[in-house]
């Protein structure tokens, strides 16, 4: 669930028109296209405007501009994620400077000008033209110069913000800890009091930013309504060719498909872990600090599959194996080696101890220039956990380099849309713990005796229990926050409410409008809006695997091995190629074979149900 952070593009735009690059144009960026009404002197006819011309003179000269402006608020949002020095306000300063340079291009008046007047003329340009041109004007609405201080005063709360988010100080026990400790904590204690304060321990964070997110919902919501959307959440659904209605509909969908699922999960969870805690009154909803995850939305730390200690046969190997390993596997697949500025410039390893200063510790990847300068901010050590998200991480990389090529357009240099990116890398993190790989990998013994109900049970825990806190929790909660305008004395009570819903967790003891804890959710403050795409992006991933595993590969989905396949390669990489420049549905459609849909998740699950049913028989259900 690692989101690749795509600098400059989520924060928005102001100032003054900024003049095209390209030597050779012949149309000035932010400037009136040609007028087409003759003079009094002009005796004959005005000569037709050529818009499919005028279209590609402006694309070249905006996308030049927008690629090298681009680049310097990813240059400047990486020293704010990689370097964050308290009371050093230098990165804060130098970002919100190279985003207001941003938004002052792509939300000019000038070019949203242009941009209307093209797309007036649609039937006189080609689709690849339409399609760069409304992306273009999709990311002026993020930023448009017609409201230039609200949209300045948005690009310094979020950095800001971004600040006070990645610089907490979280303490347990007296003692200043990351949120990797609270995590492995949370994974391996089995004292319902210790839980409890590790848990509150990671929601003290929340308080601190309530002022910051309720601001910057104002300007988030003001700055889209320049342009005509109703409400940052409607203008996020957007990119999809959504209304919100629609894309609620959609993720509820998901959410209700798998419910008959995570019905059985629950009531299996209830019951295992009071029997773990020694808890003798089984609850009817979970206690938040029970389980390994800050918001419930993996649960997989709960089972261990006998026959596989990948945790130990990691530690031998380090923590850079791990990554050079995920490597490896897309090279094994036909892609080629990762370009020498990604080891150079990327921060893949947690902070040595001492360190001045604090970073990210959320994975994520980064497309710097649009061009080859990827790289990954990561802090990772040698733990299944890790494996699996240098596997995800990797996926995007591999991604952004593969539709990095002359057939794209700067503009449409893209996921499909924005869940295919974290399909594809869950679905390489996916493919990367299945045994027959893991035994390809020499990190389990082929004779290894492994209960295959327990394996689909931990995977289970991870991808199921995870729909209901994306498509329910977050996707319900930011609707309500954004669109609804959910009053500011009941931000909590709404979050706790729809966790009950969803996920059948309660807090274990009253989260009063004191706490903020919907905010403990990076995403929250700095991806808002568009939890929804990892919800969709399980839903794909599990139809793309269903495809390989059984027209490719011929073999179990529950026991694969991509590695070596070029064919499997061949399929990932036309998706990827095209990048943002075909419709994502109509991708979906030509390589599976279907409509978006959970079938393939649910029937990977199928075998479960069996099991579960069967362990839960004279259970009390509660959902």
């Amino acid at each position: 669930m690692k989101k690749p952070l795509i600098s400059g593009v989520a924060v928005a735009t102001l100032g003054t028109v900024l003049w095209a690059c390209a030597p050779t144009a012949k149309t000035n960026i932010g400037t009136a296209l040609p007028s087409t009404t003759p003079t009094a002197e002009s005796a004959a006819p005005p000569a037709p405007v050529d818009w499919g011309r005028q279209a590609d003179e402006f694309l070249t000269n905006y996308s030049t501009e927008y690629q090298k402006l681009y680049t310097q608020s990813a240059e400047a949002e990486w020293r704010s994620n990689t370097r964050i020095v308290a009371g050093d306000s230098t990165n804060a300063v130098a970002t919100a400077r190279a985003n207001e340079a941003m938004a002052a291009f792509t939300g000019s008046a000038g070019n949203i000008n242009e941009l209307r007047q093209l797309l007036e003329h649609k039937d006189q340009l080609q689709e690849f033209q339409i399609k760069q041109l409304q992306a273009a004007l999709y990311n002026a609405a993020n930023s448009p110069q017609t409201i230039a201080d609200v949209v300045k005063r948005r690009i310094k709360a979020e950095t800001q913000q971004t600040e006070k988010l990645y610089g907490f100080d979280y303490k347990y026990q007296g003692k200043s800890v990351t949120t990797n400790d609270l995590d492995e904590l949370l994974r391996k204690e089995n004292s319902p009091q210790k839980r409890q304060a590790i848990w509150e321990a990671s929601k003290a964070i929340g308080p601190t930013l309530k002022d910051g997110l309720l601001n910057l919902r104002g300007l988030r919501n003001e700055t889209v309504q320049a342009l005509g959307y109703p409400d940052y959440f409607t203008y996020q659904a957007s990119d999809y060719g959504l209304s919100r209605d629609e894309m609620m509909t959609l993720v509820r969908q998901i959410n209700d498909e798998l419910r008959p699922l995570y019905r059985e999960l629950h009531t299996y969870a209830r019951y295992e872990l009071a029997k773990k805690y020694k808890v003798q009154q089984v609850p009817d909803y979970l206690p938040a600090s029970w389980l390994p995850n800050r918001w419930g939305q993996d649960w997989s730390a709960m089972v261990d599959v006998k026959g596989v200690n990948l945790d130990a046969t990691l530690a031998k190997k380090g923590a850079e194996w791990q990554v050079k390993q995920a490597e490896r596997f897309y090279q094994s697949l036909g892609f080629q080696a990762l370009p020498p500025v990604f080891y150079e410039k990327s921060s893949l390893y947690p902070l040595p101890k001492g360190a001045t200063y604090k970073k990210n510790n959320h994975a994520s990847a980064w497309h710097m220039d649009l061009n080859n300068d990827v790289r990954s901010l990561m802090s990772v050590e040698p733990n299944t956990e890790w494996y699996e998200t240098t596997h995800h991480e990797l996926g995007h990389i591999y991604y952004y380099l593969t539709y990095t090529n002359p057939e794209v357009p700067v503009l449409l240099r893209a996921g499909a849309n924005r869940a295919y990116h974290e399909a594809m890398g869950s679905l390489m993190g996916l493919a990367a713990t299945q045994k027959p790989f893991l035994v390809g990998l020499g990190l389990m013994d082929a004779k290894a005796k492994t209960d295959e109900t327990q394996t689909l049970l931990k995977e289970a825990l991870n991808y199921v229990t995870f729909i209901p806190f994306s498509s329910g929790v977050m996707s319900e909660w930011e609707n309500s926050f954004y669109a609804d305008k959910l009053p500011a004395d009941q931000l909590n009570a709404r979050w706790w409410e729809l966790v009950k819903k969803y996920q059948g967790i309660v807090p274990p003891t009253t989260r009063g409008e004191q706490y903020l804890d919907p905010a403990t959710k990076t995403h929250i403050n700095d991806d808002p809006a568009q939890y929804y795409d990892y919800a969709l992006s399980y839903v794909i991933l599990f139809q793309l695997h269903d495809h390989i595993a059984k027209k490719i590969l011929k073999q179990d989905p529950h026991a694969t091995n991509y590695y070596g396949s070029k064919e499997v390669g061949t399929f990932l990489a036309d998706i990827m190629r095209p990048g943002a420049s075909k419709d994502w549905r109509a991708v979906l459609k030509d390589k599976t074979g279907e409509d978006l849909s959970a079938r393939a998740m649910v029937e990977y699950f199928q075998p479960l149900m069996v099991y579960l049913k069967a362990q839960n028989k004279g259970r009390k259900y509660t959902m």
